[in-house]
């Protein structure tokens, strides 16, 4: 079976959020119009406590982009962004919810972050998308959302490491960009790992 993975559509990663990605909102005609392609639709939610280890605020004198090392892994610094319970951490208003069967929570350790959808940076705990896939039979995930260069990247990786089939909807991603080639250094590694890069119109018949 075909799982359909939407990944942080959120409103803080909308132009209007605390971290926005630009045309971030484009993205989500995109997911509603696959939505009903597939038996099988999840969502990955940003989930962060207040006070993050990935918040520059948590920091004294740093600032959003600055790179640390937490536990031996790089940490960018962001905004702060998608705090437990706050509007930025809901899903964008124009996304088809009644269409999301299960939503996986990541990031709520306050500790470390969690890009992939799958597992914390340090790949130490799992979310739980791993046996909610396996235990709904699905072989094939199919990757929409934000950001194409960090949640969606780290994703698809873990996705194709575990064992999956990993399909990422290129026109459904937008990236962060911190870097102008960082959304294309993404694809490069996704396609490297065996995932298969595509448009929406591959499962739309357009």
């Amino acid at each position: 079976m075909d799982a359909l993975v939407l990944v942080d559509i959120q409103n803080d990663f909308m132009p209007f959020g605390a971290l926005p990605v630009a045309d971030g909102d484009a993205v989500v005609p995109v997911a509603n119009a696959l939505a009903g392609r597939f038996e099988l639709v999840v969502a990955t939610q940003d989930w962060h406590p207040v006070g993050h280890a990935s918040f520059a605020s948590s920091y004294e004198g740093r600032s959003p982009g600055d790179v640390i090392d937490i536990d031996g892994l790089e940490q960018v610094l962001w905004p702060d962004h998608c705090v437990q319970h706050s509007p930025g951490a809901s899903f964008h208003s124009g996304l088809d919810v009644a269409a999301i069967d299960h939503v996986v929570r990541k990031g709520s350790d306050p500790a470390i972050d969690s890009y992939s959808g799958f597992f914390d940076n340090d790949h130490k705990n799992a979310t739980g998308l791993d046996v909610l896939l396996r235990r709904e039979r699905a072989e094939r995930i199919v990757l929409v959302g934000l950001a194409t260069d960090y949640c969606v990247l780290y994703t698809a990786l873990d996705g194709a490491r575990l064992g999956f089939d990993v399909v990422v909807v290129r026109d459904g991603c937008r990236a962060v960009g911190i870097s102008p080639s960082d959304e294309s250094r993404a694809y490069e590694r996704m396609t490297q790992a065996g995932c298969k890069v595509v448009s929406a119109g591959d499962f739309l018949g357009k």
